[in-house]
């Protein structure tokens, strides 16, 4: 009798050249375009839906690739997404499938010269495997939400200008979504403990305890007069006239986020105490303020920008004034920490660079300002995120209505990936920096203590 083994199924052979490339067994279950399936009972399962998901893996380097096919729909992922997203230096193994300058010519053409170059067996097998499976072939075009080449000067007016209207200017409706009634993109204050199942269901309190404590930290008193750059969907400053009787100026790049603020601003009848302007935070000149906020808008600025932007936010505060700014950090910098800007870059945050915390208090301290404080809420944002995944995924059909499914894909990638970054060690961070220009004599107006100005007495105010 003649016992004949089956020929591996497409699945298969796709897992097992993947795992060679991973250099470890890999935990997921695949299912390819021909309905063939492989690998582990798993909570995850990857879908190659057709061939060109693997070109745009061989043509794209690091993680682009894999996005690209996601965003496209040409790859789908089927269940937990951080399951993924967490394989250990997914990115990193990954890279060893680029293929780079005139490798680039034909798939085939880059085989032997891997090889003798140093390439390991089972990578070379690997890829022999991704080009028997379909991978040869011209690179596909990119997803039509990829950012396109950019142009101008980086940093200028113009460019972060149209960088910004890229991000936010994707519509208010879709931010609403998963940001809630708050309206407020960027990590809350979690008073409650991290393993409190309930906690991300307290997302909007979060929130307004995050403003409530930025304003403790300025130290925000009844006329005072507060500049929040980067304004946003203008929740900072509706907290701040609100609660404390500021008069405040918010400027954003985005006509969206100003319309949006507007409106907000009216309804609360805080039109006579808050002004929101379409205005670049270079171009503000009716200093001084007494006080200055900037909640997640300097990852923005960038390094060659960020000595600007504190000699700028100095000349506009008055001796004795407060800057806080609230902004994401990285533990070591984007060379040291194998940097890859494949979906950040050409998809969410074009020309944004999180830069070190000793970037920033280095910038601050040369421009003049003392920084008094810092607290870092690393914690916070990764719980703030994972709600935002889980809100994103109730409104799931609703938000491919809103924004088209490559739109809603890439940020559902984008959010759940920056959750792992933030719950990670050594990743991303995230500090509260508070800065003091201080008056002439040296003085900063400012208690001994931290405790001496967030005492029980200063409590959070939920205005809910």
């Amino acid at each position: 009798m003649n016992h004949r083994t089956a020929a591996p199924t497409a699945a298969q052979r796709l897992l097992t050249a993947f795992e060679g490339v991973m250099g470890i067994p890999l935990p997921v279950h695949v299912r390819c375009w021909d309905g063939s399936e492989a690998g582990p009972e798993s909570n995850v399962t990857v879908v190659f839906r057709n061939r060109r998901a693997i070109r745009r893996v061989l043509w794209s380097p690091n993680e682009l690739g894999l996005v690209r096919a996601y965003v496209a729909g040409d790859l789908e992922i089927e269940g937990d997404v951080f399951h993924l997203l967490a394989l250990p230096d997914l990115v990193g193994r990954l890279e060893a499938l680029s293929l780079r300058g005139t490798e680039r010519r034909t798939v085939v053409r880059a085989l032997p010269t891997f090889v003798r170059h140093g390439g390991h067996r089972t990578i070379a097998r690997s890829l022999a495997t991704f080009v028997r499976l379909g991978g040869l072939g011209l690179p596909p075009r990119p997803p039509s939400v990829e950012v396109p080449r950019r142009r101008g000067t980086k940093h200028s007016k113009e460019r972060d200008a149209s960088s910004v209207s890229h991000h936010y200017d994707v519509g208010n409706d879709f931010y609403r979504l998963f940001l809630g009634p708050t309206m407020v993109y960027s990590c809350g204050y979690w008073d409650q403990r991290p393993e409190d199942p309930d906690a991300r269901g307290s997302l909007n309190e979060a929130q307004i305890d995050k403003l409530d404590l930025v304003c403790r930290k300025l130290r925000l008193e009844s006329g005072m007069r507060l500049l929040d750059v980067g304004c946003g969907w203008g929740s900072m400053a509706i907290h701040a006239a609100q609660k404390y009787n500021v008069s405040v100026v918010g400027v954003t790049l985005s006509h969206e986020q100003a319309r949006w603020a507007r409106s907000r601003v009216a309804e609360a009848g805080l039109s006579d105490q808050v002004e929101i302007r379409v205005q670049d935070y270079r171009d503000v000149t009716d200093g001084p303020y007494d006080v200055i906020s900037s909640i997640g808008m300097s990852e923005h600025v960038g390094a060659s920008a960020l000595p600007g932007y504190a000699e700028q936010l100095f000349d506009l505060l008055r001796p004795r004034g407060l800057l806080l700014n609230h902004a994401i950090a990285s533990v070591r910098s984007r060379a040291d920490a194998g940097y890859s800007p494949g979906l950040i870059e050409n998809y969410i945050f074009p020309d944004g660079e999180v830069l070190p915390l000793s970037r920033t208090i280095d910038a601050f301290e040369r421009a003049g300002l003392e920084v008094r404080d810092t607290e870092a809420l690393r914690e916070h944002y990764a719980l703030t995120l994972r709600a935002w995944v889980d809100r994103l995924r109730g409104s799931w059909d609703h938000a491919v209505e809103l924004v088209g499914a490559e739109r809603a894909r890439t940020w559902l990638l984008y959010l759940a990936a920056s959750a792992l970054g933030f719950e990670e060690k050594g990743r991303l961070t995230i500090h509260q920096v508070l800065a003091v220009r201080p008056s002439d004599d040296g003085g900063s107006g400012l208690p001994r203590t931290r405790a001496m100005w967030l005492g029980a007495d200063n409590a959070p105010r939920n205005c809910s």
